[in-house]
């Protein structure tokens, strides 16, 4: 395969596990420790994300346990996730933290699938922009004599078959998370 598809293919794959990352962060009622991820706290003066302080733990469907290592870290932790765009508001027990993930209400649901799709569509214009950059980049090869006509045409073909394949897997992604965000 010609690099410049494989570049692109790169690309195409870095957003699609972008992607997953982001839908990831998105709440969906149920707890996941990966809400947590772009949570930072102020640990000593340098910021640290929760995770790599905490042992954070799912205790029941809709329940998520923070426990840090170092206990005088708990008021920390606490500030920074209320001050997070999470919209949760943790209950402290002294020894951890509780996140208790509310039941969203139909609404809530509708406007997280809006975002989730805008996510979605977003990912797949930087597919678009992978095929047209390696596409830039095989025109310029031939205008140098680089590459036939043929060889041109067979791998606009093939860099368009990455590219359907590449936007096939994010619209399962928003498939997938649309579903688990609007099973009650």
């Amino acid at each position: 395969m010609n690099e410049q598809i494989k570049s692109a293919q790169d690309k195409m794959n870095k957003c699609l596990a972008a992607l997953g990352r982001e839908f990831d962060t998105i709440r969906a009622g149920r707890a996941n420790p990966a809400i947590l991820d772009k949570v930072q706290v102020d640990y000593y003066g340098t910021p640290t994300a929760v995770n790599a302080m905490a042992a954070i733990s799912v205790s029941e469907a809709r329940v998520l346990v923070i426990q840090p290592w170092d206990v005088s870290a708990l008021k920390n932790i606490e500030k920074a996730i209320q001050a997070s765009d999470i919209g949760i508001t943790p209950t402290n027990d002294g020894k951890c933290l509780r996140l208790a993930f509310p039941q969203p209400t139909e609404e809530r649901r509708k406007e997280l699938v809006k975002q989730v799709k805008a996510t979605g569509e977003e990912a797949k214009v930087t597919i678009r922009n992978a095929r047209r950059d390696a596409l830039d980049k095989l025109k310029a090869m031939k205008k140098n004599s680089e590459i036939t006509e043929d060889d041109m045409k067979g791998l606009e073909k093939d860099l368009q078959k990455v590219t359907d394949k590449a936007v096939e897997d994010v619209d399962a992604a928003v498939a997938v998370k649309e579903k688990e965000i609007m099973t009650v």
